[in-house]
């Protein structure tokens, strides 16, 4: 059953590690141990970061969907965890862009990922990002937990 308390997007930029206009997200809107769903305006801000000659482009809805695995790891730590574990977005695979840009959509982004296995490093999400009903574009996602503390001699 998701989880329908509202999380904001003050208690998204204390969670994650992107700040000020960086922090896309301007909230979670239901999530659960497996998926969460957030909502974006962001992509029609004429500062958005990741606009590139005025344009935002729909590939950078990538960006949302890391931002929501990202908020969907925070939601998950133990309350009482000081350190969150640092996620990196290491592949994204059959991604479909279904539009050519973002920022023309007049509607807000539904951002979702749906966590499809993981393990204690290694977490594969499918993701997809839409608005008023239309998908903008979906793909999997693979992200590694902690990389730092990996060695190559753990992973042998």
């Amino acid at each position: 059953m998701l989880n329908l308390a509202r999380i904001d997007h003050d208690w998204i930029g204390r969670h994650i590690p992107h700040q000020g206009s960086m922090c896309l997200l301007d909230g979670v809107d239901a999530w659960d141990q497996q998926r969460i769903q957030c909502r974006a305006s962001s992509h029609r801000a004429a500062d958005n970061p990741l606009r590139a000659s005025g344009r935002l482009g729909a590939a950078c809805g990538i960006e949302y969907a890391a931002q929501a695995m990202a908020v969907h790891g925070a939601l998950l730590a133990p309350p009482d965890s000081s350190n969150a574990r640092l996620g990196y977005l290491v592949s994204v695979r059959g991604t479909q862009l279904h539009v050519g840009r973002l920022d023309d959509i007049t509607a807000d982004l539904r951002v979702e990922a749906t966590c499809i296995t993981r393990s204690e490093n290694n977490i594969l999400y499918q993701f997809s990002v839409s608005a008023a009903g239309q998908l903008l574009l979906d793909g999997r996602a693979a992200v590694v937990i902690n990389a730092d503390l990996i060695t190559s001699g753990d992973a042998a």
